[in-house]
């Protein structure tokens, strides 16, 4: 195209040298990629949310109360059957056999919490002064539980964990109702969070 006086128009320099894009180097993939999968991980990753949470169950103290009152039996038995065995003497042994059993199952009601989340094991402990500790779920090796005759008709046991927590290699659940199912549910959580871990280690 010309000028109207006849003489060629100008050809803008920029137009003839406009460098192409730079393009991202070999590192600079590398890094993206990174990053990327490191985000796509934390956007999987699960909110923290309260599954469980219990202590020491009450059921778990018949087969104690049961034994008490035997004793109580026999105690007021033997203070009818020997003299110097006195009334007095029976009563304020059986008040000290309660009052040992009421101070024991207050400091197990009372002194023992425990809350169980899809990523950690909570277990607070005193009365007083309370300690909290925390387990990663992951760390948890093994669970098991046991039971005794009269905790079976309660459905009550005691649950044992053991694992690599350097603080609590091991750690003993007494008294928690419905043993059975808070067990299990332990072990499917800890299984479950180890598989999810996995997936986003090879992801990496």
């Amino acid at each position: 195209m010309s000028e109207p006086d006849g003489q060629p128009k100008p050809i803008d320099q920029a137009d003839v040298t406009q460098a192409p894009p730079s393009r991202p180097t070999a590192g600079e993939k590398f890094q993206d990629s990174i990053a990327a999968k490191k985000q796509a991980e934390l956007d999987h990753d699960e909110a923290e949310e309260t599954v469980w949470t219990g202590g020491f169950s009450p059921k778990a103290m018949v087969g104690t109360w049961l034994a008490m009152a035997l004793l109580s039996v026999l105690i007021l038995v033997l203070a009818g059957l020997f003299e110097p065995f006195t009334w007095m003497m029976a009563i304020g042994a059986i008040v000290v056999l309660w009052a040992v059993g009421a101070i024991r199952y207050a400091a197990r009601r009372l002194g023992y919490h425990y809350e169980l989340t899809n990523q950690r094991f909570i277990h607070q402990s005193g009365i007083l002064h309370r300690q909290t500790d925390r387990i990663e779920v992951i760390d948890i090796d093994d669970v098991s539980f046991n039971q005794g005759p009269i905790e079976r008709m309660f459905d009550v046991g005691t649950i044992n964990l053991t694992g690599s927590d350097r603080t609590h290699p091991s750690l003993t659940m007494l008294g928690i109702a419905n043993v059975r199912n808070v067990s299990g549910l332990i072990d499917d959580i800890r299984r479950k969070e180890r598989r999810r871990r996995s997936l986003h280690i090879e992801s990496i």
